[in-house]
């Protein structure tokens, strides 16, 4: 069974009903009421003093340290509403605003969480299942923490269904949920302990090449690659993007007769001037 296939045979992977956004006082109640949802849920008293901003990190550093169990589906649609309502106001990337060259590989710096393209992939850790750090700013939190509650719980599915922790290398899909791209691809990139291995190498490259095979299965016509294991995991940057520019050519060349589009998404400047120096090359 491939990767895909467990993902398709574990959680749902239909097309994710967007909401109606909220506004003003609505949106006020809405934020409290979640609020005092999540922290009842743990035995504690929700703070209505607080500024919405305070209220709004409180929900997510609730969020973040939450295991995963089903949350009730009226929960689902405050949470939904609130968080769709959110990913607009970030100001949504579309495809068609993005540039790509002749063959299909495009760059793009900024929040991955704002790109409408079919599939974007979080650097997960083997768990799996999010970050637990409340607030922490990996790509693994923000992503968990714009999708909604529904990732965590299907990444736990997924774990479950395979009987062991995510292996590196590897790829699992999921809904993207609340986010603008219709799918996430959680992938494990290795971490480095003192210096880059060749075993490190082809990781790596597996990382880009499984998303990919992935990507394919699942039939997506885009896909955005954060830049996998050079945050926490310690892969040294620019030897990390000649990996991942060299594993999707390769596939690329590899699989001609599947049209899917390949964004390198960067946040840091560091890494866009990386990227562009390589590309420039492809």
């Amino acid at each position: 069974m491939t990767s895909f296939e467990l993902s398709q045979k574990t959680v749902n992977l239909s097309p994710y009903p967007r909401p109606q956004t909220v506004e003003g006082e609505e949106r006020e109640e809405l934020t409290d009421a979640l609020l005092k949802w999540l922290l009842r849920e743990r035995g504690m008293i929700a703070a209505f003093s607080a500024t919405a901003e305070k209220k709004r990190a409180l929900i997510r550093a609730a969020m973040n340290e939450r295991p995963a169990h089903p949350v009730p589906s009226d929960v689902l649609a405050m949470q939904d509403r609130l968080f769709w309502t959110e990913s607009i106001e970030r100001g949504i990337v579309e495809e068609t605003d993005l540039s790509f060259g002749e063959n299909g590989i495009g760059l793009w710096q900024g929040d991955i969480t704002r790109l409408a393209v079919d599939g974007i992939v979080n650097a997960a850790n083997s768990g799996l299942l999010g970050c637990f750090l409340p607030g922490h700013n990996c790509i693994d939190n923000v992503i968990h923490s714009a999708a909604g509650m529904q990732l965590r719980d299907d990444c736990a599915k997924l774990i479950a269904a395979q009987g062991r922790q995510e292996e590196c290398g590897d790829c699992k899909i999921t809904r993207a949920y609340n986010l603008p791209s219709r799918y996430v691809l959680h992938t494990v990139g290795p971490m480095i302990r003192r210096e880059v291995t060749e075993r490190d190498r082809g990781l790596l490259r597996a990382c880009y090449r499984a998303c990919l095979d992935t990507a394919a299965e699942a039939g997506l016509k885009s896909i955005a690659f954060c830049c996998i294991s050079t945050g926490v995991f310690s892969f040294p940057r620019a030897e990390a993007a000649e990996l991942a520019a060299g594993a999707v050519l390769q596939w690329k060349m590899r699989n001609r007769d599947v049209p899917i589009k390949v964004l390198f998404n960067t946040f840091l400047d560091a890494d866009t001037s990386i990227y562009k120096s390589i590309l420039s090359m492809a």
